[in-house]
This record gives C-alpha cells, sequence and structure tokens, in this order.
C-alpha cells in the first residue's frame, strides 16, 4: 500500500539512464583507456560530473538491478536467484512513484529481472541474450533482417522519445539498458560488434595488464585462495577469451567495439533531445550494471570482490549542476544503492525510508562539508554462492579507497589488500604485523 510523498510537480527534468552491461570503470577515453574511443560519454563528463569510487554492491546482473530499481542491497531485497519471483512489492521500486508523480515512462533492452518486461508501464521494449536479434515488436518494416541489439536500443529509445506526449508539463523517464558489452555466453566468439566496426582498432594493439595472465601462464591465477581451481566459472570463462595472446586481442578488440557502439547510439538519443530543446532540462545518467575481468587474476567475467569487477562508470549531466562545477571528477564512494533515490531526488519525489542509498545530488548541489550526515567512506560487499562451492564461491568485503577486506563464507577464508601501495590486489598482508 505504499504511495510516494510527491515533492513538487512543477518544472521537473526528464530524466535518461544509460545503462550497459558487463562495463567496468576504466573502459572510457576520460577515464584514461588508451584505445577505446568513446566520444559521447567524454562530452558527458565535461558537462557534468564523473564519480570515479562508483562501485557496485553485488557484482551480478540481476541482483545489481534489483538494486537499480529497489535502492536496497542484496540481503535486504533478496533477490538471488533470478528463476525466482522478484520478492518485492513492484510499487516499492521507483519506476511506479515515477508514474504516480505524472512521469511518462519507458523502458528499452535488458531489464534482467524475470517477470519485467511485463512491467506496467507506458513503453517497454525487452529483450537479452543475443547481439542480433529479430523484430518481434512489429517496429520495423516487414522484411527487416536480424539487426544489432544496440542497434536496435537506440532506435526504440529514439521511437519512445519521437512519439512521447509532449506537453510541459508531462516530464518523462526513460532508460535504456544496453546488452552491450555483455558477451554472447554460448558463441564461440563472445562478442559480436556490428559489421561496420570492424575496421576499428583493427591496427591497434590492445595494452595487457600488469596483472593479467594472457596465454600459457597462470602467474596471477595462483595467487588467488586455494580453492580457486580449474573449474572456477570465472576461469572457465577465462580460457574461453583469454588463454592465448591472438584471442585476447580479438576478444578486447571486438569488447571495445560494442563499447563504442554504445557511445554511438548514446550520442543519437543526446541529439534528439537537443533536437526537442529539452537537453537542457534532461538529467543524465550513464552507468553500468557490474564491472568486468579482462584476464585479471587470471580471470574473465565478474561476481569476486576485486576493483576490476566492482568499479563501474558514472556520470552524470543534470541542469542543477553550476557551470563551475562542470566537468569535476568525484572521488567520493558512490554506489548502484544510490542511483534510485538520485532519480527519485531529481523527480521532486521523498526518498522513502526503505531505501538504502542516498541523492548523490547532494554532492553537487551543496558543499560536501555542509552535509548534515557525511557521506559514506566505506561499504560492504555481498555476493551469493552460485553452486557448487568451486563454480562460484559466495564473497564478502568491506570496502575503503585505502584498504580492502575479503571474506570468503564457504570456507571462512580471509584477506586483506593495501590498495594505496596494491592497487591491483595481488599481495595479501592479512598476516602482516603492521596491519594487526
Amino acid at each position: 500500500n505504499f504511495k510516494p510523498r510527491i515533492l513538487k510537480r512543477d518544472k521537473r527534468p526528464n530524466i535518461l539512464l544509460l545503462y550497459a552491461d558487463d562495463w567496468r570503470h576504466d573502459t572510457l577515453g576520460c577515464a584514461g583507456n588508451p584505445v577505446v574511443k568513446t566520444p559521447v560519454f567524454d562530452k558527458l563528463a565535461k558537462e557534468g560530473i564523473r564519480f570515479v569510487q562508483n562501485m557496485v554492491t553485488t557484482s551480478l546482473c540481476w541482483i545489481s538491478r534489483a538494486t537499480l530499481l529497489t535502492g536496497q542491497y542484496m540481503s535486504s531485497h533478496n533477490y538471488k536467484d533470478r528463476g525466482e519471483d522478484f520478492p518485492r512489492p513492484w510499487n516499492e521500486t521507483y519506476i511506479p512513484m515515477l508514474q504516480q508523480a505524472g512521469y511518462y515512462v519507458g523502458h528499452v533492452g535488458k531489464w534482467g529481472i524475470s517477470w519485467l518486461p511485463h512491467a506496467p508501464i507506458d513503453y517497454n521494449r525487452e529483450y537479452e541474450g543475443s547481439h542480433f536479434i529479430d523484430d518481434v515488436w512489429g517496429d520495423w518494416p516487414e522484411g527487416t533482417p536480424q539487426i544489432h541489439v544496440t542497434e536496435a536500443n537506440g532506435k526504440q529509445a529514439l521511437d519512445f522519445l519521437k512519439n512521447r506526449p509532449k506537453e510541459e508539463d508531462r516530464p518523462f523517464y526513460l532508460s535504456v539498458h544496453f546488452f552491450a558489452t555483455h558477451a554472447e555466453d554460448d558463441h564461440k566468439d563472445q562478442y559480436l560488434p556490428q559489421k561496420r566496426s570492424k575496421s576499428l582498432y583493427k591496427d591497434v594493439t590492445i595494452p595487457v595488464t600488469e596483472t593479467s595472465d594472457v596465454g600459457d601462464t597462470d602467474k596471477f591465477y595462483k595467487k588467488m585462495p586455494y580453492f580457486f581451481e580449474d573449474n572456477n566459472e570465472a576461469r572457465t570463462r577465462w580460457r574461453w577469451r583469454f588463454d592465448t595472446p591472438k584471442k585476447h586481442q580479438r576478444m578486447m578488440k571486438n569488447y571495445y567495439r560494442m563499447a563504442t557502439e554504445v557511445d554511438t547510439a548514446s550520442g543519437q538519443i543526446i541529439e534528439e533531445l537537443q533536437k526537442q530543446g529539452v537537453l537542457d532540462n534532461t538529467v543524465i545518467i550513464f552507468t553500468t550494471d557490474n564491472g568486468n575481468f579482462h584476464a585479471e587474476h587470471g580471470l574473465a567475467d565478474k561476481w569476486y570482490p576485486h576493483q576490476e569487477s566492482i568499479r563501474v562508470p558514472l556520470i552524470i549531466r543534470d541542469p542543477r549542476i553550476s557551470k563551475e562545477a562542470q566537468g569535476r571528477v568525484n572521488e567520493d564512494i558512490t554506489l548502484n544503492v544510490d542511483l534510485a533515490p538520485t532519480i527519485l531526488g531529481a523527480a521532486g519525489i521523498e526518498v522513502p525510508d526503505f531505501m538504502q542509498g542516498r541523492d548523490m545530488s547532494d554532492l553537487y548541489s551543496k558543499d560536501g562539508a555542509d552535509l548534515a550526515t557525511p557521506w559514506r567512506t566505506e561499504f560492504f560487499y555481498e555476493h551469493p554462492l552460485i553452486f557448487p562451492t568451486d563454480f562460484i564461491p559466495s564473497s564478502e568485503a568491506l570496502v575503503r579507497k585505502d584498504l580492502k577486506y575479503f571474506r570468503w563464507p564457504d570456507f571462512d577464508f580471509t584477506q586483506l589488500f593495501d590498495l594505496r601501495s596494491d592497487p591491483g590486489e595481488i599481495h595479501d598482508v592479512i598476516n602482516k604485523t603492521k596491519y594487526k
């Protein structure tokens, strides 16, 4: 029976959420990546604020997306198994709250939660799992061949924007959940970009990071806890993608091609906002559901509490950001649990008590020193066991900017990493006297 408290009904901004998949914090030109081209997101960062210590509380698709919707940690929303019904009431997620406040609401792409393809919203186009898809909605001319999932994301986002109600007192909310850069897990090539992107990065050599195992080596995988064996799923996927230098180059080039395609599609969406004259009254948020190992620690994919897995990009372009603040880099610890409160705050809706995050606009609309409650300096990371224990073991972590404490509950095993001297999390110092 929850009903949101609407604090403001006039001069509310539109809200656009650009939400990518399996995309870690440094897959951006503006984050210093020497290869990937993301000019749209780079420009967005110059016009907004980039949060460089943004992380997820669980690095797994459906759990992270449940956290996005509810503003809650996994242990509160309790959506651990994707095959189960979503355990929280729909009206306790932020989307129906926006609808009750008068927003015209649309969604394009991957919900990642079992029943949400049928969610009662104004415009709903859900799909995932393949990089080339059929038109199952009748949105394109009859006989249109399969198109790339990112192209579909962009086309349907534009369809929503062009056909939405144009009344001044009817703001819109649109979430565009790109399936890229998620791999097509059952395909031998894993990453399948659009044909027109094949020339991108063709003559570039992708650097291998300092803590990566690429090819016939397990130097860094040997440093993982003793229970990480050959049948660990992250190691299995490493073999799919990175067990030869040639394969590593091919996989990473296609991964970066797909990232650039998301950037291009996002640019087309933002250009439509400009054409409609509503860009400067639209809050734009770019972020992702979780990070990704690119052979670091001898791993692929996500799940575990390491930086590559839990740190994700976050850029916010907000009309409330002052000219002086545009282009700043923020180093406070922000989390995916903060997204729902931030969206509700922008819409003039009181953040309900059962949400566990905070409105991130406080970090740019107020002086941080003036916050009534100081911003967090640490957080709890959690990930469930995906059976059996040697497949994806459960993990927990206390995460700070200087230190990170790991706990592997299935094995009662702990680790400690000093991120100041060891940002790659290679040297476990749990038994060092100075850290006692």
